[in-house]
């Protein structure tokens, strides 16, 4: 056998030595758990046969507690870039079945340099998660490479897509990245993200806790709102993953991708002539006029399980994507509070960010009232979605149904705030607030001086509805630029993102701003 046939057959040995990661035995526990291996979530994840690997034969070089005496091949992590629907896309999966998938310092500058070669080549960055956190033994070398990557996570922000799928144990410092990322989807039953243990947490507070109840995918789904996903099982999440590209650009530089429409856009949604009900405090369900005016139904929600009163997501209009801040009836009167500001000042600015034009649909009676929310900051919450409205450049066309109120009108993206189409049904009640109120205000001491207060209030409350809550008031002032028919809603919209197709706005020149954090 000539020297140059034995060097290539020790390059395939090595090749399938790495491929085993921590080894067959390991393999075998992970599946076991019901977890796939690293590899095989990337080939779940990327276009059959595009993944190519980097850094297959880095070795950790640690010294300490004995560790020289253990290291496999790639140490922990697989790295390399391949494609989702041929376009390409950075990926780093750790590998549970090395040292738990902990991270060591060759770990992070596996990871570290994924991230920076997708900034050069403005390629989205993907990270499937599954580690016990840093490894203990290599000390402060860890918290640095920790540190590596969240600044990387930092840098990259605003300009290149990043998502996180939480598939296993994210505890510790391991949590700052997916948070720092745009989009996060946990995976129901084998992934949990927390920053201290619950062994701890009963150390120091006494309170007894699972994993599960402390950082599970429930949890962080509809109580916290960490994750923007809760995938039923690991081929579920890597799923969700595939699916969000389908609506996001390769970077800040690209439009979302363009795909056929089969969908007319004239389409006429009849139903929505009669959604809205007689009586004003009667709710009716935003998904409905949602899925009525979208392409085809299809509608890609996030942080469907946390804070109800408003809905976000991905949606496509004559093909063109685009993103969705809705107001929701049917939970809380779709009232805004601390978390759905919060919710939707986020997605306002990540749409911004990568060009996303922006259709809002509004049906706000105003904010949340009492202690709970005003000792939690909704003044600030609030102040977040405004700011995101205010300085998005992107296109925005905002429809109001029904209510919208007093400082919730003006932070549901109003004219004021640079909206490019605003239009209006003519349901919409567009005033300082609803009739009931403004009546108490305007007419307290000529009702407390009649004989009959309630019949004064009632027939001033009609008077002022008809003069101010309804649309026209508004179109007056060309704060409403027209007044629609609900059935004609998809078609008006379409026709407005056609014509602000080339719209160009640029904010003052800064640094950065300050967002009420």
């Amino acid at each position: 056998m000539s020297n140059q046939l034995e060097k290539v057959q020790e390059l395939i040995a090595l090749r399938n030595e790495a491929r085993l990661g921590g080894g067959e035995k390991a393999i075998q526990k992970q599946h076991e758990r019901g977890k796939y291996t690293a590899r095989e979530r990337i080939a779940q994840l990327l276009d059959e046969g595009s993944f190519e690997e980097i850094d297959m034969f880095v070795r950790h070089r640690c010294y300490n507690f004995g560790q020289e005496k253990k290291s496999y091949l790639g140490d922990g992590v697989v790295t390399g870039y391949g494609t989702i629907d041929g376009r390409l896309v950075y990926v780093f999966a750790q590998d549970f079945t090395v040292f738990g998938g902990s991270l060591s310092e060759t770990m992070a500058l596996k990871i570290c340099k994924i991230m920076d070669m997708a900034m050069k080549m403005g390629a989205p960055v993907i990270g499937l998660n599954d580690s016990g956190g840093a490894r203990i033994q290599e000390g402060i070398n860890a918290l640095a490479g920790y540190a590596e990557i969240f600044q990387r996570n930092i840098l990259a922000s605003g300009v290149i897509p990043q998502i996180s799928g939480i598939l296993g144990p994210c505890a510790g410092g391991a949590v700052y990245s997916p948070a720092l990322t745009d989009f996060t989807v946990m995976t129901k039953g084998i992934s949990y993200m927390f920053l201290t243990g619950p062994k701890v947490v009963k150390t120091v507070t006494g309170e007894d806790v699972t994993q599960d109840q402390l950082g599970g995918a429930e949890v962080h789904s509809a109580k916290s709102g960490v994750a923007h996903f809760a995938a039923s099982d690991g081929e579920e999440t890597l799923k969700i993953i595939r699916k969000l590209f389908s609506f996001i650009p390769q970077n800040n530089l690209e439009e979302p991708p363009l795909v056929p429409c089969t969908d007319p856009i004239d389409r006429l949604e009849d139903s929505l002539n009669e959604i809205i009900p007689d009586s004003a405090t009667r709710p009716y369900d935003m998904y409905e006029v949602i899925g009525a005016i979208i392409d085809n139904g299809e509608f890609l929600e996030i942080q469907r399980d946390y804070a109800k009163n408003i809905i976000i997501g991905f949606a496509r209009f004559n093909g063109q994507a685009v993103g969705i801040v809705a107001n929701q009836p049917k939970f809380l009167a779709g009232v805004l509070d601390s978390n759905a500001s919060r919710k939707a000042a986020r997605f306002v600015r990540f749409c911004d960010a990568f060009n996303i034009p922006l259709v809002t649909l509004v049906d706000v009676p105003g904010f949340l009232p009492g202690t709970g929310q005003e000792y939690n900051g909704v003044i600030l919450h609030g102040a977040k979605l405004l700011y995101a409205y205010g300085e998005a450049t992107v296109p925005k066309v905002t429809v109001t149904l029904r209510k919208s109120y007093g400082g919730s009108h003006i932070v549901m993206s109003c004219k004021q705030l640079r909206g490019d189409m605003n239009y209006a049904w003519p349901t919409a009640e567009i005033a300082v607030m609803g009739g009931a109120g403004a009546v108490e205000v305007l007419y307290a001491r000529e009702a407390k001086e009649s004989a009959d207060p309630a019949a004064v209030l009632k027939e001033k409350e009609a008077e002022y509805n008809k003069l101010f809550c309804n649309p026209y008031n508004a179109a007056r002032y060309g704060y409403i630029d027209d007044v629609i028919e609900p059935r004609n809603t998809r078609f008006r919209i379409i026709r407005a993102l056609q014509q602000l197709a080339t719209k160009k706005v640029v904010n003052p020149a800064k640094k950065h701003g300050n967002i009420p954090l």
